[in-house]
């Protein structure tokens, strides 16, 4: 989330030179370096044994399965679209906060997380002409994959503190990412040879700041402010994400999404001051 105003914006734009399964797994690949270089500067010890099924569903979820599946989808729907989409996050997080992480939100905060998240299911339908295309069902995979990743996260950054949470993922899902993203860059080398600067650029960015440095402070929120809550700040990011699609990719800015972001955002306000237990 805190890079919401750019981080669709720039894996749509890392995806108009490169191959998009490329971006999604490379640019994990890339942070886990980085990850390995802050633990080993770090001196940090292995996590536990206990932590490794938490760490599990991070890397599924955060680290390969919604950086995948967004990236495909952005291949046939804009960076806005995509974006509001994305706004029915803060639901499933609070699904799974339930699930995984023993926290109790009260009805109204249910009740706001539906209305926003009935917000984002409405645009999608109306977007799409009253039926939901592949590229809206993968979103909707992406995000209840990124959720699972950001309860299970959440919670284990209590104990094992945000860097060393996704860094740990980052480093467990290298040994997987690495042959597959050197498949795919040899099979598209003549693509990736001709990428615009652009496109590079957009890479180095969900590189570094997406996929390593907004995790370290997103986890961290997590462990201080709770999963279901502070996964509500989510409610924000259509309309960052939204205003970063037209003047990082120059889309159009239409009304009616304009509208339904703001819609979406409103939530925001009333769900934050809704009662959430902590287990």
């Amino acid at each position: 989330m805190s890079d919401a105003l750019t981080a669709l914006p720039a894996d749509a734009l890392a995806g108009s030179g490169l191959p998009a399964t490329f971006v999604a797994l490379g640019r994990a690949l890339a942070a886990s370096v980085l990850a390995a270089g802050w633990l080993y500067w770090k001196r940090t010890p292995l996590p536990p044994r206990a932590a490794l099924p938490a760490l599990a569903m991070v890397a599924l979820g955060c680290v390969i399965g919604f950086p995948w599946l967004t990236s495909i989808a952005l291949r046939t729907v804009p960076a806005a679209h995509g974006a509001v989409l994305v706004g029915i996050l803060p639901l499933a997080t609070a699904l799974f906060a339930a699930l995984l992480a023993g926290e109790r939100p009260s009805r109204g905060f249910w009740a706001m997380a539906i209305i926003g998240s009935a917000l984002v299911v409405g645009f999608a339908l109306r977007q799409s002409g009253g039926s939901l295309h592949a590229a809206d069902l993968a979103i909707f995979a992406a995000v209840l994959l990124a959720a699972m990743g950001y309860a299970a996260g959440g919670r284990l950054s209590q104990t094992l503190g945000g860097e060393q949470t996704i860094c740990w993922a980052l480093l467990l899902s290298a040994p997987l990412l690495l042959p597959v993203t050197g498949w795919i860059a040899w099979h598209d080398r003549a693509r990736i040879a001709q990428a615009s600067a652009a496109a590079w650029s957009g890479f180095a960015y969900v590189s570094v700041f997406s996929m390593f440095i907004g995790f370290v402070f997103w986890y961290r929120g997590m462990a201080l402010g709770g999963v279901a809550r502070v996964g509500q700040v989510q409610l924000v990011q259509p309309f960052l994400s939204v205003l970063g699609a037209a003047a990082v990719l120059g889309e159009t800015l239409e009304w009616p999404t304009l509208i339904f972001a703001i819609a979406v955002i409103a939530t925001v306000g009333l769900g934050r001051k809704m009662q959430v237990k902590r287990g």
